[in-house]
């Protein structure tokens, strides 16, 4: 990135040489490896194991859900750190899912007025998505991600070994993310992931590769443009905002990629019903989503009206007005005439789609 640039590296096999790259990229005299309790058992006292002969090295897990990524959570992680003896000289490793990196890149965003930090994303969705880009927060009742900072890592690493661990439905939920990036971006990607999903879904390695490398690269390339969500990198946030809106009315019980799947497919035929996205991208987005066997309707029993207040606090609202970034068509995305990535919509308009 132009103001704080760091390797993304892709590979299978990489946490078994974790030291050394971590030597390489973010030497430190402590590190922290945080972790939730689904991913800790699996790599986290390995890699604190394999660490601990460069450096001094603490664990700090919390229990697994995005229900647990809260302003408490983040208190107790700070404390124990500081209980740990963590100074200005350590940094931070964050292994596991999107969960655990935005709570961990908080963490370091915050802790000690700021410390390094390496994204080690184990969930596909955070290795194509989450840990790229800087975004990092945690949640509120009021909703989603609403408290936060940018802060970039010195390095991402992706092991594509990890996602063996991954059940079928976590590797679906992924590819919502992949599919965004196809349909925002390039439209021979979204018709190579098409193709793909039997051996995506199967969970064949040099299949997700594919999937991993091009999709970093869509999104390192539009974050790289704008670090700070100014401009075109509202174009990413097409279906957060109606997914992350189902997200806080469910009470997280979706996971982040079947509320995308379900918000990019909302946002889809907002964006028809306006005149802005056409027809044929939409039957293409719905055909592809549902191909991975993801949603496109929301949850039953959604309402509308409590949707359309978690959407007013959304951190895209501007002059009191819900904002959305619309597909044109496959591959590119709508811009008005005044250059804004987003657009607001009639109220009645969303609230159709809602309820639809």
């Amino acid at each position: 990135m132009p103001d704080a640039p760091y390797d993304i590296l892709l590979g299978d096999g990489l946490l078994g040489h974790l030291p050394d790259l971590l030597a390489r990229h973010c030497r430190a005299a402590h590190y922290a490896v945080i972790s939730d309790s689904t991913v800790a058992p699996l790599y986290a006292e390995a890699a604190a194991s394999a660490l601990s002969g460069i450096a001094r090295t603490t664990v700090v897990t919390f229990p697994a859900g995005e229900w647990n990524k809260t302003r408490e959570t983040w208190a107790g992680m700070t404390d124990r750190l500081l209980a740990a003896g963590v100074g200005r000289d350590g940094a931070i490793v964050a292994l596991g899912g999107g969960v655990v990196g935005d709570l961990a890149g908080f963490v370091a965003a915050t802790y000690l007025r700021g410390i390094p930090y390496v994204q080690v994303p184990t969930t596909l969705l955070a290795m194509i998505d989450s840990s790229i880009g800087g975004k990092t927060g945690v949640d509120t009742p009021a909703g989603k991600n609403l408290v936060g900072a940018f802060c970039q890592p010195k390095l991402v690493i992706a092991d594509v070994a990890t996602l063996a661990t991954l059940p079928p439905n976590h590797l679906a939920a992924g590819m919502a993310e992949a599919i965004k990036h196809g349909a925002i971006a390039d439209r021979d990607y979204f018709e190579r992931i098409r193709t793909l999903a039997p051996r995506v879904l199967s969970g064949d390695r040099a299949a997700l590769h594919d999937v991993v490398e091009r999709s970093v690269g869509i999104k390192a390339a539009v974050v790289a443009d704008d670090e700070r969500e100014r401009g075109r990198r509202a174009i990413l946030n097409f279906g957060h905002t109606v997914a992350h809106a189902l997200e806080a009315v469910t009470g997280y019980a979706l996971l982040h990629g079947e509320a995308v799947a379900m918000g990019m497919a909302a946002e889809a035929r907002l964006g028809q019903d306006l005149g802005v996205t056409a027809p044929e991208a939409v039957s293409a987005l719905l055909q592809t989503l549902e191909t991975y066997r993801l949603p496109t309707r929301g949850p039953a029993g959604a309402d509308a009206g409590r949707l359309m207040e978690v959407m007013q606090r959304d951190k895209k609202v501007r002059e009191a007005s819900v904002r959305f970034a619309f597909l044109k068509t496959i591959g590119e995305m709508h811009r008005e005439a005044s250059g804004e990535w987003t657009r607001t919509a009639p109220e009645n308009a969303i609230r159709t789609v809602l309820a639809g």
